[in-house]
């Protein structure tokens, strides 16, 4: 104990102090303090100690600190304490949603889950399984982490979040099934435990899908998956915008014939483009307006597909499933009533379900006039609101599952409700530039909204971009991570004139002639050390003494008992992230901008990751409020560097803001694709986070989140700073071990250079 008082470290201390107080905590404490300190150094203990006080301010209590402390010694052999500060994050928030016992049986559960998913990645999509699973359903988080080694018994992570989404699903508003299913009594989740992560998925059948609504519509319909930050949710719906239909790679939670849900969800979507008139105009409409207009014109457009293709009603009926009873909730009387207008053999006796059913009716003449979803949605919208059911447009999930959820029916303009209250689709249907025909070429499409339904307004690629994703943002108030709030655009990058880059680098020759001596030394990896071999420089030790000891009990010995050396092969893959906000326009004493100093530093750096092999990208990235984040691609990573990304470099132009955490989090899905056994992501910028709708302090601590989460997949984050004005808010962001501070902006291409081959060599 006294190691900590000596230490020197803020939070060690302060956890000394606090533990000293409680003599039940002390001697358990003391063990696994003692433990670790011939582990973990000290920087990484302190970061251990922070974790541990995170518990201790959310009052886990005693069992969960010592859950904590336990698994902390069962995973330490990982030698990463991010794993720990993670897993002291995520009980904190399952401590504040569902409870201490709840925390604590996640904890007991963590050293299962890291045997049984082993990756960083899958372990963090663990974790947030649980913080959803705790928001929604807090007393399910118990039983879930009673029953963690049976249900990761498949060793998959789709498998858990399908388990997870599966059970809120099945369990909506009954506590008995709820309890039935996460104990593994249910016969359903028995069936998803023992299934695993076998499910169907879209790009397994993409290819036949195509094939299957060709068929039914006579045009090829153009399928992609939702971009990833997106599909991660558990209860995305089929999205589409334009001629463009976005779908799911899985359906979680649903029981069934996935390829037979993936085939209502694609007809019913191509049923829009081919029947349907868009978009319609917001106007004034309410949420709970505009999701019963969706309602009755998926009723409308279903109908019209059915009289073409009676055999639909087939693929569409075991998905409507909702029953005259249960809690009278606005979403459940929406799903009542899309079956009522669906299925003539239903029957409900609720008043505001037979109205519309009999308003539906009484328009049957005129079935073809996309008006009536719009007059029939308005009239039940009222009346619904009299009655005063809740109706929260954020959680609300369209039902039946194949169903869209309705965003490209709609023109949003610039109404001011609706980009909170709907997603924002991924997709610009100005940006489809090839379409897939018959006979297997392509041709340019041209959105056209006599021809394709559902066109989307066109936004100018330069202005705002196209959405590839989106992410959540730490409310450091409120201490909750808000799921979906930021939108990352891609922007087309502006090409500028290539011989700029390169006169840039023949004047700085002599800079170039001192990198390419530095690149000499870490071309070959670094030595490893092989034990138990037939020769070598070495004995092993531990390898004789096994031998000895076979010998003395008449068996054969390993002959293996040298120790030798050999050079590891290079496997590092690295994402360049450059800050091109409106402070990177300032000008230095030489009269070149910090966005020149900045270009000439990132093209000697990706001359040299490009000659020696190393995967390498670039991305430039600003922001104009938490719906604009700007990514601008350089150069992707499986392209070359050549003048066309010279190109792009040089046709940078500075603007805008820096909202730090959103684009550390798109770094990390971008260099996640990535083989590489080690990755590294290196953000180039000149000052603290800050944007025209959050506050520096509550950038800086998201930021910081954003940094400790990729510590958690596994992917190293260096901060590379320009003057001093970020000094303090980028060592709390990257760690002060991962931050380098460039005082004269002039310095920088040797400074960023010589980083990179420090970290490279390692």
């Amino acid at each position: 104990m006294n190691l900590i008082d000596s230490a020197g470290a803020d939070a060690s201390r302060t956890l000394y102090r606090t533990i000293s107080q409680r003599e039940t905590l002390r001697p358990a404490f003391s063990a696994v303090w003692s433990e670790l300190t011939n582990i973990f150094e000290p920087a990484d203990l302190d970061a251990w100690s922070a974790a541990v006080l995170t518990l201790v301010h959310v009052n886990a209590g005693p069992t969960c600190l010592m859950a904590f402390w336990d698994a902390s010694r069962a995973v330490s052999k990982q030698r990463q304490v991010a794993f720990l500060v993670t897993a002291a994050d995520a009980a904190a928030d399952i401590c504040r949603w569902a409870g201490a016992e709840a925390a604590a049986a996640t904890l007991k559960a963590f050293p299962a889950a890291v045997r049984l998913l082993g990756a960083e990645a899958s372990l963090a999509r663990w974790w947030r399984a649980l913080r959803t699973l705790a928001s929604k359903e807090p007393s399910a988080v118990s039983l879930v982490a009673r029953n963690m080694a049976d249900i990761l018994s498949a060793g998959s992570i789709d498998a858990f979040e399908n388990f997870v989404a599966a059970g809120l699903r099945a369990s909506a508003c009954d506590k008995v099934r709820l309890r039935s299913f996460f104990t593994l009594e249910d016969a359903f989740a028995q069936r998803l435990v023992a299934r695993g992560g076998s499910a169907v998925t879209f790009s397994t059948i993409e290819t036949e899908l195509k094939a299957f609504v060709t068929a039914l519509w006579g045009q090829t319909p153009l399928l992609r998956p939702l971009p990833p930050s997106a599909a991660q949710g558990p209860t995305r719906r089929v999205s589409f915008a334009g001629p463009l239909i976005c779908m799911p790679e899985v359906f979680r939670g649903v029981e069934g014939d996935a390829r037979s849900l993936f085939r209502a969800a694609a007809a019913h979507a191509q049923a829009h483009l081919v029947l349907g008139t868009y978009p319609f105009t917001i106007g004034s409409l309410k949420p709970l307006q505009i999701a019963l207009v969706n309602l009755i014109e998926d009723a409308r457009i279903e109908a019209l597909a059915m009289r073409e293709l009676p055999g639909l009603r087939r693929l569409w009926t075991p998905y409507h499933v909702a029953a005259p009873a249960g809690v009278r909730t606005a979403p459940s009387l929406l799903a009542r009533l899309a079956r009522a207008l669906f299925d003539p053999e239903y029957s409900d006796g609720d008043s505001f379900v037979s109205k519309g059913r009999e308003m539906f009716a009484n328009a049957a003449p005129r079935i073809h006039d996309p008006a009536i979803s719009r007059e029939i949605g308005m009239l039940l919208g009222n009346d619904l609101g009299q009655m005063r059911v809740q109706f929260n447009a954020r959680s609300y999930i369209v039902e039946p599952v194949y169903r869209d959820d309705g965003v490209g029916l709609w023109d949003f303009g610039k109404a001011s409700s609706s980009p909170d209250e709907a997603i924002d689709l991924a997709v610009d249907a100005a940006r489809i530039e090839k379409e897939e025909t018959k006979g297997g070429e392509s041709t340019t499409a041209k959105p056209d909204t006599a021809t394709f339904a559902g066109h989307a307004r066109p936004v100018a690629p330069a202005a705002n971009g196209i959405v590839i994703a989106t992410y959540p943002e730490w409310d450091r108030e409120h201490s909750i991570e808000r799921p979906e709030w930021t939108t990352v655009r891609e922007v087309p990058p502006q090409i500028g004139d290539p011989r700029l880059i390169e006169t840039s680098l023949d004047q700085a020759h002599i800079l170039r002639s001192r990198i390419r001596q530095l690149m000499r030394g870490i071309t070959v990896g670094r030595t490893a050390r092989l034990n138990r071999q037939h020769d070598g420089h070495d004995i092993d030790l531990n390898a004789l003494l096994d031998a000895g000891i076979a010998l003395r009990l008449d068996e054969a010995p390993d002959p293996r008992i040298f120790r030798a050396s050999a050079a590891t092969h290079r496997d590092l893959s690295a994402l360049l992230m450059i800050d091109v906000s409106e402070s990177t326009s300032d000008r230095l004493a030489s009269g070149a901008t910090v966005l020149d100093v900045e270009r000439l530093a990132v093209a000697l750096v990706a001359e040299s990751m490009e000659r020696l092999g190393d995967p390498f990208g670039l991305l430039a990235f600003a922001s104009d409020g938490r719906d604009k984040v700007q990514m601008t691609t350089v150069k992707s990573f499986d392209e070359t560097y050549d003048r066309t990304a010279m190109a792009r470099l040089s046709g940078l132009r500075a603007g805008l803001s820096t909202r730090l955490g959103a684009a550390l989090r798109h770094a990390g899905d971008v260099i996640g694709e990535t083989k590489s056994s080690r990755k590294l992501v290196i953000v180039l910028t000149d000052g603290e986070p800050s944007d025209i709708d959050a506050g520096t302090l509550d950038l800086v601590e998201d930021a910081r989140r954003a940094a400790v989460g990729l510590h958690a997949a596994g992917i190293d984050v260096y901060g590379v700073v320009l003057g001093k004005a970020g000094i303090t808010s980028a060592a709390r962001i990257f760690g002060r071990g991962k931050t380098m501070m460039v005082h004269r902006v002039e310095d920088l291409p040797v400074r960023l250079s010589e980083l990179y081959f420090r970290l490279a060599r390692r």
